[in-house]
């Protein structure tokens, strides 16, 4: 790539010249983000996923504006219009509305007013206006006079016209109209007339309007839904005076009868094709950014939600709760394959309790369950209460499990092929036991949108918002690191380098030959070639195979190193991993080659102390208050615990065992300004707040934490 756009990259993301060269240079190589991050560190000057995610996406941008200047060159070469300036210009622009703005007077236009008034000759007099010199303007208009011009006033109009169209595709002009958007736009939102009622919902944006640049996110992706609907109508637009006065200033310079066709000119040029163009620039542009606003909330809650605590290899009981149709049962081995299922109903007569509760206890022992995973929907707080009453031939632990986006999956492709004798229900109740065991896993099989942590989704780019949540997704698997042997072919496929086709490969080269006894053996997966498997290798785990490296996230183009270490302490590697005294008399330093330096030995370094450690924290039991089971039950002034579902930008919604979350306001989280709930809670985190509002009739809950000492 030129070294000009390195360059304009390198300011664009605020690191080094050499960093945004060489993160490119791997990136052409066809190097993937997690693996230039954790592998490349000395090529990058350990650069994280961030910032390389960021010189990925300037690079593609610029890429884009360099096709778009090759299409604007030769669509003005084709008119005869590319001159040496012209094109000089062209190519030294690197600022996309700039670049638009000098194209704009030679784009193909529809027919436009200005088209038919030059097509009647009155181009000439639109000359003599706009050098503003003449002073008797109607003898000279009456000479344009003729078959195809009717009158003096028809060759003033049609003038007005050209002279408003050179207006509009004057770059200082509408510079002064951006400038004045950019000081002084207001958003105004007014009901449609007619739809009060059916639009009650948007009420509060009936008759609303503030700085554009003081409207939040959340709100302007409000009015705009409002206005998709058909309730609302929002208009992006400065005091209309202003621009206009200072349009008139830079296009009037004389005081005759030109003036008024001038001023004319200017109003119309304005009001009917600067004032929309702008507006319409800048709606894209505060959408643009509120969808970005949107999708960085989503993709830090997904992130989190991906990153939860699993609880690892156990044997599960898990239970998708309901009332009528009563509760679907599985029973899961610790690697999450179905033992078991059928279905109880503990929530029926006398009878069927009794009978749930020994079909519960005789499950327990018969396939020896070490937890019990209950889902959060219908009946959810219910049948914990039933469970928890039970007594078990051993110690349990009890969960409940967020059920967002169950249901998506247990009617996919996904749920079908992996159980296609099974019900949606029994699908669904396995998914709950399976996110207990390890949620990444799990929730990587459903669309993301659909998992429920998000704010307007379906009103944001959606093109945007996939690639940010499948950069996610891919960020949390590669930093979990999967186990090669057991992983399912959908988890596989964000590995590195990998992709749905490897993925399926991997898998069935396992059903073939059994599991993979060394990272070596990876290799013979079909159309496995070395750069797929240079990318994947280190995120890849072999928990019993023969060399411990091969369960860690070391490379294995780094296994030399670690070699050389042992045989220097004149020890295994295995001795090497359980012997904290061994490393501390490695001097790192003198492992440094050309190709490692210390900072690969000092992720080495950590690997080699804890090997295949799991990044996420441990799970937690979770107790709702007793007695609280729907809104009625809560009263202003109650302290109690409550899991965070899900953060927005204006604060966070949790959990307190009603079936309707509660908002905590940002207002409410702490004594102290906060830009970003974020800041202060995770989600699913186990919270205490404060029930400082109730509104029973819409179910509305406020609560505070900022009144409320946290655990």
């Amino acid at each position: 790539m030129d070294q000009k756009i390195i360059q304009l990259i390198a300011q664009q993301v605020g690191i080094q010249f050499i960093q945004v060269a060489n993160t490119i240079q791997l990136l052409d190589e066809g190097g993937t983000v997690p693996f230039i991050s954790r592998y490349r560190k000395e090529r990058t000057g350990s650069l994280d996923e961030v910032q390389i995610e960021a010189v990925k996406d300037a690079k593609e941008k610029m890429q884009e504006l360099l096709k778009r200047k090759e299409t604007i060159l030769k669509t003005i070469q084709e008119q005869e219009l590319l001159t040496p300036e012209l094109q000089k210009r062209i190519e030294a622009c690197f600022d996309p509305t700039e670049l638009e703005d000098i194209y704009l007077p030679y784009k193909p236009k529809r027919r436009t007013r200005a088209m038919i008034a030059r097509e009647k000759g009155l181009e000439p007099l639109a000359v003599i206006i706009q050098k503003q010199y003449e002073s008797n303007l109607e003898y000279k208009a009456q000479s344009f006079v003729n078959e195809k011009v009717e009158s003096v006033e028809e060759a003033l109009a049609g003038a007005r016209d050209i002279i408003a169209e050179w207006i509009n595709e004057n770059e200082r002009a509408r510079g002064i109209v951006r400038r004045a958007f950019e000081h002084g736009a207001f958003i105004i939102s007014k009901v449609v007339k007619g739809k009060e009622e059916e639009g009650a919902k948007y009420n509060d944006y009936f008759d609303w309007n503030e700085p554009l640049k003081k409207c939040p996110s959340h709100r302007l992706m409000a009015m705009r839904r409002g206005e998709n609907e058909g309730f609302l109508r929002v208009s992006v637009t400065p005091e209309s005076e202003e621009p206009i006065h200072r349009l008139k200033r830079f296009f009037i310079h004389s005081n005759n009868a030109c003036t008024d066709q001038m001023e004319l000119a200017i109003t119309d040029a304005y009001k009917r094709l600067l004032e929309p163009s702008i507006e319409t620039e800048f709606a894209n542009l505060s959408k643009e950014k509120a969808d970005d606003e949107a999708i960085r909330v989503f993709t830090e809650n997904l992130r989190q939600l991906l990153l939860a605590a699993p609880l690892g290899q156990k044997r599960v009981l898990a239970l998708d709760p309901g009332f009528r149709t009563g509760c679907k049962l599985v029973c899961l081995d610790a690697q999450g394959n179905l033992l078991h299922n059928e279905t109880i109903y503990p929530h029926q007569s006398q009878e069927e309790v009794k009978q749930a509760a020994s079909k519960i206890l005789s499950l327990v022992s018969l396939y020896q369950i070490e937890a019990i995973a209950i889902g959060n929907g219908t009946a959810s707080r219910e049948t914990e209460a039933f469970i928890k009453k039970l007594q078990y031939d051993r110690e349990l632990k009890i969960f409940v499990v967020s059920e967002d986006g169950a249901s998506i999956y247990s009617a996919s492709k996904i749920a079908r092929d992996e159980f296609p004798q099974h019900d949606v229900t029994v699908r669904g109740a396995i998914s709950i036991g399976r996110r207990l065991l390890d949620p990444l896993a799990e929730l990587v099989k459903i669309d993301p949108k659909s998992i429920g942590v998000g704010q307007y989704q379906h009103d944001v780019d959606q093109k945007k918002l996939k690639n940010s949540l499948d950069k996610v997704v891919e960020s949390s698997v590669n930093m979990v690191g999967v186990n090669v042997n057991t992983a399912s072919q959908h988890l596989l496929t964000y590995i590195s380098g990998l992709g749905p086709q490897l993925a399926q490969n991997i898998v069935d080269y396992r059903k073939e030959n059994g599991p993979f006894n060394s990272r070596t053996e990876i290799q013979k997966v079909a159309r496995m070639g070395a750069k797929a498997f240079e990318q994947a290798a280190g995120f890849l785990r072999i928990p019993d195979a023969k060399n411990p490296l091969d369960n860690s996230a070391v490379h294995p183009e780094s296994y030399f190193v670690v070699q050389k270490i042992a045989k220097d302490l004149k020890c295994s590697i295995q001795e090497l991993i359980s012997s904290e005294e061994l490393r501390k008399q490695i001097i790192w330093a003198n492992y440094v080659t050309d190709k490692i330096g210390l900072p690969t030995l000092e992720d080495i370094k950590k690997e080699l102390a804890k090997p295949g450690r799991d990044p996420r924290s441990e799970i937690k039991v979770f107790e709702f208050a007793p007695n609280i089971y729907k809104v009625e039950d809560l009263q202003v002034g109650m302290v109690l615990p409550g899991i965070v579902t899900n953060i927005t930008k204006f604060g966070a919604f949790v959990d307190v065992g009603v079936k309707q979350d509660g908002l905590v306001h940002v207002s409410q989280m702490a004594n102290r300004f906060i830009s970003d709930p974020s800041e202060i809670v995770k989600l699913h985190e186990h919270v205490h707040v404060k029930v400082i509002e109730l509104d029973l009739q819409r179910k509305r809950i406020q609560l505070s934490l900022k009144q409320v000492q946290q655990n």
